[in-house]
């Protein structure tokens, strides 16, 4: 058996799994959602509670997700409760949580738990704990490069999620519901992870080592398949773009006039449009969510100057990069 399903929860195992499920703000109320209803639905096909959990915050307090709901939790999170399963739901800001109390907290419940989940951005509280040293792990794509500088020890990887062990890891909110039937399936059996999917129409389930896309495409049916390989040439240079003629030859050598209309039959603007659209949106996110110099921002989405990154941001946004940043 490989490595990664040598953890002891992927087994075939009627006996209750207990899941303590910390939840910071800032998070996705996907996220919530995809970690613990796949398990509520487990528990009705069931007829039996397979699966109990307890919804935690760091302070007692509800955490506002990032639509601005609040999850409702029972209290605190304490080490001192025992669970099988350790889980932390991360989002915006959750990188900064990098010591006191709360990282050496998580620590103490990590070496007495069966199993530890970092869903998204919850993988910064494992790597601060020290538990992704040597280990494969996973974070959602917008971070990649910024969770590989702060953990060199650990071996990130593009999957959706990644099970190393007893350390698991999660790119977000649908591969941490990927990652939930795939624990159905091995303690409940297949016929219990389908009845599960049913349950929530759900007929897209990926294997953990399938690659994130920054664009998640969908389904394409009736689109031509060299738009998706266009975009898909798009996000893996989005540093060092590609002219647009030679993504069309790319694309099984057609024109860039053919390309060209397949973009505005599909998406309604040009893919030169496009390409620059996706390389401000990665821009925008570096611009709020991290402190990188501007003209850091500038080479790591292809500009050629700060000076002409902040003309084409303002462009987009109607602000500039540092005035954005700053409100």
């Amino acid at each position: 058996m490989p490595r990664s399903e040598q953890t002891t929860i992927f087994a075939a195992d009627l006996s209750p799994l207990s899941l303590a499920i910390l939840v910071l703000p800032g998070c996705s109320i996907m996220c919530v959602a995809s970690t613990v209803d796949p398990l509520r639905a487990a528990n009705r096909v069931a007829g039996r509670n397979i699966f109990g959990w307890r919804l935690v915050s760091a302070d007692g307090n509800a955490p506002r997700t990032t639509c601005g709901l609040p999850v409702a939790v029972s209290g605190h999170f304490d080490a001192r409760l025992a669970a099988d399963v350790v889980v932390v739901i991360g989002g915006f800001g959750t990188r900064h949580e990098s010591a006191g109390p709360l990282i050496a907290a998580f620590r103490r419940a990590a070496r007495s738990a069966r199993a530890v989940i970092g869903v998204e951005a919850g993988g910064w509280i494992l790597g601060h704990a020290g538990l992704l040293d040597g280990r494969s792990a996973t974070t959602h794509w917008e971070d990649f490069e910024d969770f590989a500088a702060a953990f060199p020890d650990a071996d990130l990887r593009h999957d959706r999620y990644v099970v190393d062990g007893p350390i698991i890891t999660t790119g977000g909110a649908a591969p941490t519901f990927d990652l939930m039937l795939h624990l159905v399936r091995a303690r409940l059996g297949m016929a219990a992870a389908l009845d599960v999917a049913s349950v929530f129409i759900y007929d897209q389930s990926r294997p953990a080592t399938d690659a994130q896309p920054l664009v998640s495409l969908g389904r394409l049916d009736g689109y031509d398949p060299r738009l998706a390989q266009a975009i898909r040439i798009m996000e893996t240079h989005i540093d060092r773009p590609l002219p647009i003629s030679a993504i069309a030859r790319r694309c099984g050598g057609v024109s860039t006039r053919t390309l060209e209309k397949t973009f505005m039959a599909a998406i309604g603007e040009t893919p030169g449009a496009y390409f620059l659209r996706l390389r401000l949106a990665a821009a925008r996110r570096l611009v709020l969510d991290t402190n990188e110099p501007m003209a850091v921002i500038a080479e790591r989405t292809g500009f050629s100057s700060a000076s002409a990154f902040s003309r084409a941001y303002s462009r987009a946004f109607a602000q500039p990069p540092a005035t954005m940043r700053r409100t």
